[in-house]
């Protein structure tokens, strides 16, 4: 039985990869490289699948806000910049036997006409419980209901 997609949200500092980059990239498909944290390692590993949506959201920006959706478009593999001694995001204690860290493929869908900013968020009940909203919360890639995703494309428009 097919699994009904799913809804996430992905962090980026527009200075080093927006939307833009995104938009840019040949195919406008990237792999999602350079998440080191376990909680999101495991998302990218185990949750997330070919053809779920992700809004592509702009952090330490002014303002910081979504900017657009994206798909996966391929599901969770191994991180090989972990292995790449002049990659930022090398892993010393990484191996080929031992994948620590993990990665998807994405592909822009579209971007937004205007990046809706997270003060604009803020007070939407749609949104209450939304991962993005809650305080103290950093994880790069977080889960978002189908709820909040269609708010947000309706927001968009």
């Amino acid at each position: 039985m097919a699994r009904d997609s799913r809804y996430w949200l992905f962090k980026t500092e527009p200075g080093s990869y927006s939307i833009d980059d995104l938009s840019a990239e040949k195919n406008q498909t990237t792999f999602w490289e350079g998440v080191r944290n376990y909680q999101a390692r495991n998302l990218l590993r185990d949750d997330m699948k070919q053809g779920d949506q992700i809004l592509f959201y702009h952090s330490t920006a002014n303002p910081a806000g979504i900017a657009g959706v994206a798909e996966i478009v391929r599901d969770g593999y191994a991180d090989h910049t972990a292995l790449d001694p002049a990659s930022p995001y090398y892993d010393e204690k990484s191996s080929a036997e031992n994948t620590r860290w993990y990665m998807v493929d994405i592909r822009l869908i579209r971007k937004f006409k205007r990046l809706i900013p997270l003060d604009e968020l803020k007070p939407i009940k749609a949104l209450d419980g939304m991962v993005l909203l809650q305080i103290g919360s950093r994880l790069s890639v977080q889960p978002v209901t189908k709820k909040q995703f269609e708010t947000i494309l309706k927001m968009a428009k």
